[in-house]
């Protein structure tokens, strides 16, 4: 074993030390070292955390070495002896690098024994207090440190408070006491097998070892994962000298934020308990105090505390989280850290922070969490409500609603023009659902993931959305669902959290979105520090004005597809793809283009001025079709009957043609560019309809330079498909200007999804003029996953076990899709040095993502208008390093 430095005193650190003895280690370090009051200690570093949770040999000798080296200094310090006649107690408690609220272990009160507690009466001449201390310290060791379950010794106490009549432990006296801790000692030997251990030492060892395991706890773990924290960081221990709330009125415990932690006002909030230990303050067992009411109970303590407060605020120059030990009207710090807060708060505290001179504005916006802002973007759930969930499934999109369960689109769209709101339940959607998805409140699905499709939908309308819900049996046919054996019928009413993916009984109170004047503050700040331009996915008009709305700086997608969706217009979609001949495929696209030459028309005015990027038809046509499985069961049914209505032969027809051009797997099959080459008229119309909605804005009195249409051709990986494509677009729009008689600029490029595109990146960048990632596609070509698949089924179990760090469909995996990115931008950009290269999969508003699209020099990315604030700002992190 390497002779390295594993114990620290608080002497011996300070607040940059984080990563080597964890945040709250740091900070009790720097405390010490400005002159607050803190209670002395030392830290068992992160470093001995992972060795030991990797060699799984418990404590190795000059670890324990080190630990009782420090422990002497400490005993010195205190004028103590631990395990003595004047005793040492210790806190032992956890301290992550990032903190991590309630996720792993702490025991207070270490070192008692039947010796020291009646030492510890004599001392103090309060055998209650002793006593306290005692069957706290049993009740937190064993439930730390030897799993014993803690209601065993809940149980304990309720039922002496019951047989005293009292309400709280404090009313509890000395014999109460000691009954309880000879009952709690023989709860650990029924449980256990053996006797509580009662050697100090014993105690100290037995209890690091238990924080160092709770690092690895599920609830830590899901919490790292949630918070994209890395497992490698580890936990620090931290090894203090008790002070001690519990000795009588003269003595109390608090926790304080130096702002509201929901609002960001800045105003002292927090409350205290007297006669009382930390976790008194948290455990409901008696109702604490406000803050100021302590100006009333120890005005000169109050008045050191608010001292102390803006000493931290003005050293961390952040808003502080404080915990704080009132012992016989001294004061004692025992934890500061950055405080936990709302969305709101976090803007204002940022802005108001520079304001008051403490940071500067580019210090403001790396102090808020892009990921934060989607609280302020959409309805949440009232967090002061009483809810009952009954399942879960993946958190597909965020906000929140309430409303009727429906089974059908068309059944959503007839209740909410009835004025009735509505849940969309279904086993997953099409896109002949989208009416329905428009009509509803929220979707809820039990199949598919974060990046299906109606994960998509919603999250580009800014819809909440449950993905992948596989406890929910849904029976269409009866127009019912099951979860674990309970039915609901259409018409119940239930509540999702898009947020967090659970779904609750009954209606629950939401809280509308707001926009303070912080943070258009704040986000202005973020647009002149960013490098990367922001655009939005956009496929309508009232997106397209919410995108502007939003600080868009273009339509980086506009998926013609979805123009195709409207209940009108799918019967025109599907005798355009059913049509026998080339003429009568003709005769329906004739149909279809008057309207999406109005859609075009309707984009483009709202984004006079921007960039939009068109992206011709993607999908495969048999989407646009009936469900085959449904068709098939109807076909059936109608043979059984003998055709009571005469469609059978009609129906019959139907499912032989979309027998034909139904594929095995169609996300790799006759889509994107494959289309427009096997059928090149759908594509003329597309782009006719652009540059025929341009020249109608033209005639209104709109500056043609002011409109920027960039048209797109997806799922490109051969020169030939593109130039092939760009001919087309080129001839097309040829003969509109001839019609015209006007030109009007325009650039034609590709969506890259595949990897032999970003392989042969420079041969395609000789024919387009850009380059949009499609991350989503690329992501699945490049790993072989299937979306919604993967999601549903093994990715997981991929997270939980560490086979992946993070989900490749949220976070843009660098290593392998980013290496393809980086050539395909170097290799582009090496054959027309002016290529405009933007990223428009989900990836472009995901902050982790955005850093690494910065900084290999792309030049916009492009997301839901409901996440363009969140792209605002962490391309502007991204452009300060953080």
């Amino acid at each position: 074993m390497n002779q390295v430095l594993y114990v620290y005193s608080f002497n011996d650190g300070n607040k940059s030390m984080k990563s080597l003895l964890g945040s709250k280690g740091a900070n009790l370090a720097e405390m010490a070292r400005i002159g607050l009051p803190v209670p002395p200690g030392f830290i068992v570093s992160t470093e001995a955390c992972n060795l030991y949770l990797e060699k799984s040999e418990g404590l190795w000798p000059e670890l324990k070495e080190e630990i009782l080296n420090s422990l002497k200094h400490l005993e010195a310090q205190t004028g103590r002896t631990f395990g003595g006649r004047s005793p040492l107690l210790l806190s032992v408690r956890s301290g992550a690098v990032i903190s991590m609220p309630g996720m792993m272990d702490t025991v207070l009160n270490l070192g008692l024994n039947p010796a020291t507690v009646e030492a510890l009466a004599a001392e103090t001449g309060n055998r209650r207090f002793a006593l306290d201390c005692y069957r706290r310290f049993i009740q937190m060791f064993a439930d730390v440190v030897l799993k014993v379950g803690h209601h065993h010794f809940e149980n304990v106490l309720t039922a002496a408070r019951k047989q005293k009549k009292v309400k709280s432990d404090a009313e509890l006296d000395d014999s109460d006491l000691e009954m309880i801790v000879t009952e709690y000692t023989n709860i650990v030997r029924k449980e256990k097998g053996s006797d509580f251990p009662l050697e100090p030492l014993d105690q100290l060892f037995l209890a690091v070892e238990a924080v160092f395991s709770s690092w690895n706890t599920e609830r830590a773990q899901v919490y790292r994962q949630a918070h994209r924290i890395a497992d490698s960081l580890g936990t620090a221990v931290n090894v203090q000298a008790m002070v001690f709330g519990n000795l009588g009125e003269d003595s109390g415990t608090g926790v304080a934020f130096t702002r509201n932690p929901s609002t960001g006002e800045a105003k002292l909030y927090g409350e205290y308990l007297l006669n009382a230990q930390g976790e008194d303050v948290v455990a409901g067992t008696r109702t604490p105090r406000p803050l100021e009411e302590l100006k009333e109970d120890m005005p000169a303590i109050y008045d050191q505390f608010l001292h102390i407060c803006a000493v931290l605020e003005n050293e961390y120059r952040e808003m502080q989280d404080i915990e704080f030990t009132i012992e016989r009207r001294k004061l004692y710090m025992l934890q500061t850290r950055a405080g936990k807060r709302t969305a709101p708060a976090a803007v204002r505290i940022a802005v108001d922070l520079v304001h008051e001179g403490l940071i500067t504005k580019d210090e403001a916006l790396l102090k808020v969490d892009p990921d934060q802002l989607e609280q302020l973007l959409h309805r949440r759930i009232d967090p002061k409500a009483k809810l009952e969930a009954i399942t879960d499934g993946l958190p597909a999109s965020p906000g929140a609603a309430s409303g009727q369960v429906v089974f059908d689109a068309d059944r959503a769209q007839e209740l909410a023009k009835a004025g009735k709101k509505v849940l969309l339940v279904r086993p997953e959607t099409t896109p002949d659902d989208i009416h329905g998805i428009i009509a509803a409140q929220g979707i809820l699905t039990s199949r598919g993931g974060m990046t299906s499709h109606a994960a998509v939908v919603a999250r580009g309308m800014g819809k909440p959305c449950v993905c992948g819900c596989e406890e929910l049996h849904i029976d269409l046919g009866k127009k019912v669902f099951f979860i674990r054996g309970e039915q609901f019928a259409e018409g119940t009413i239930l509540s999702i959290d898009g947020s967090t993916g659970r779904v609750f009984r009954g209606e629950v109170p939401l809280i509308d979105p707001e926009f303070s004047p912080e943070y258009y503050e704040l986000v202005g700040w973020a647009d002149q520090v960013r490098r990367l331009k922001v655009r939005a996915n956009a496929d309508n008009p009232e997106d397209a004005r919410l995108a502007v709305e939003m600080g868009a700086q273009g339509i980086g997608l506009c998926r013609t597809e979805h123009m195709f969706m409207a209940a009108d217009r799918v019967p025109v979609v599907q005798k355009m793809i059913l049509a026998p001949n080339l003429v009568e495929r003709e005769a329906a696209l004739a149909e279809l283009l008057p309207m999406q030459q109005a859609d075009f028309k309707g984009i483009f005015r709202e984004m006079v001025g921007f960039p939009v990027t068109v992206r011709l038809l993607d999908p495969p046509l048999h989407e646009f079709l009936p469900d085959r499985d449904e068709l098939l069961i109807e076909v059936y049914r109608l043979r059984c009957e003998n055709d009571p209505d005469g469609s059978l032969r009609e129906k019959e027809s139907l499912l032989q043609k979309i027998n034909a051009i139904s594929e095995f797997n169609p996300m790799l099959g006759h889509r994107g560019c494959r289309l427009g080459l096997v059928y090149p008229e759908i594509y003329r119309m597309q782009v006719r309809a652009v540059f025929q909605a341009l020249f109608d804005l033209i005639d209104e009195g709109q500056d043609a330079g002011k409109l920027l249409p960039e048209i797109m051709i997806p799922l490109v990986g051969h020169r030939t498909e593109i130039k092939a494509m760009k001919r087309l677009v080129d001839d097309t729009a040829t003969a509109v200007f001839a019609e015209r008689g006007k030109k009007i600029e325009y650039l034609v490029g590709t969506m890259i999804e595949l990897p032999r595109a970003c392989l042969v990146a420079g041969q395609l960048a000789e024919v387009a003029a850009f380059f949009s990632f499609g991350t989503n596609d690329l992501t699945q070509t490049t790993l072989g996953y299937s979306r919604d698949d993967s999601e549903s089924k093994f990715l997981p179990f991929y997270l939980q076990h560490k086979i992946l760090e993070v989900n490749p469909f949220a976070e843009f995996d660098r290593e392998g899709v980013g290496r393809l990115v980086k050539l395909a931008v170097e290799e582009g950009r090496g054959a027309r040095n002016n290529l405009k290269v933007g990223v428009c999969g989900e990836h472009g508003g995901d902050p982790a993502s955005i850093m690494f699209f910065d900084r290999i020099g792309l030049d916009y990315v492009s997301c839901s208008p409901y996440r363009l604030p969140i792209a605002r700002l962490a391309a502007a992190r991204a452009a300060l390093g953080g």
